[in-house]
């Protein structure tokens, strides 16, 4: 692998996937570099959780070729699972258990040991403030705590990549803006952020972003350039631009 390739997360070229006659992902290609925040957008049916899933090692394209952390996404998709995190916009967390109970279950998954996983899960707790309540059941949590706590399990094990699919949907602009600090502080430590969204404000805190229409990406830059491109005042234009002429809805 040379130094250029060391630096490179996910690397698409032409990944299609088809269902029959309908192709859902159709020939995208893009790289995402290590540490990096990545926003994959698009409106509902233009092909952004297919295509989430193919990279997150749940479904094998139709053709093309992609790696992720590394690992080839035909043949490698057990090494993708363990070196990823992720979280979907359906809470990730198991409701009948306790805040304890669920860093327990999902560090077990993990594979951390037993005396690293109390000390991880006791810094954990202190860091989210959640000490006090670590013995209450998931589902009596307030929604902008068990995101947080979702995305704080999706990389407890450190892992190269973590992918949030519309992780912010439903909370709070304040909850919204906290859960982003949090992204930003694993970002600084290394791990690379690929995250859907359909808050277009929050588009505006990615380092790049990709926007899908109709299974292919239309647009693919920084915010500060694609408003320049489209003479746009906000991420808001640039989507509906693209987005208009899309054929396809779910």
């Amino acid at each position: 692998m040379n130094s250029e390739n060391q630096n490179i997360a996910i690397k698409a070229e032409n990944i299609t996937k088809s269902f029959g006659d309908f192709t859902a992902v159709d020939h995208i290609s893009f790289e995402v570099t290590k540490g990096e925040i990545f926003g994959f957008l698009g409106a509902n049916g233009a092909g952004k959780t297919t295509a989430m899933r193919m990279f997150s090692g749940l479904s094998i394209p139709t053709s093309g070729t992609a790696t992720v952390a590394g690992f080839d996404v035909y043949k490698e998709t057990e090494k993708i699972k363990k070196s990823i995190g992720y979280m979907s916009q359906k809470f990730s967390l198991y409701n009948n258990l306790t805040v304890k109970e669920n860093l327990n279950f999902f560090g077990g998954i993990y594979g951390i040991p037993r005396k690293e996983l109390k000390t991880k899960g006791e810094s954990l707790l202190h860091e989210l403030g959640l000490e006090k309540e670590k013995n209450k059941l998931v589902s009596e949590l307030p929604l902008g705590w068990k995101q947080k706590l979702a995305f704080s399990v999706a990389i407890f094990h450190e892992p190269e990549i973590v992918f949030l699919d519309e992780p912010t949907g439903g909370v709070d602009p304040v909850t919204r803006r906290q859960f982003w600090n949090m992204i930003y502080e694993a970002s600084d430590r290394g791990i690379t952020i690929f995250v859907t969204t359909h808050y277009m404000d929050e588009a505006e805190y990615c380092d790049r972003v990709s926007i899908m229409v109709d299974g292919k990406i239309a647009a693919l830059d920084t915010p500060a350039n694609l408003k320049k491109q489209f003479k746009a005042k906000n991420m808001d234009e640039v989507f509906y631009e693209l987005a208009r002429g899309a054929k396809r809805v779910e």
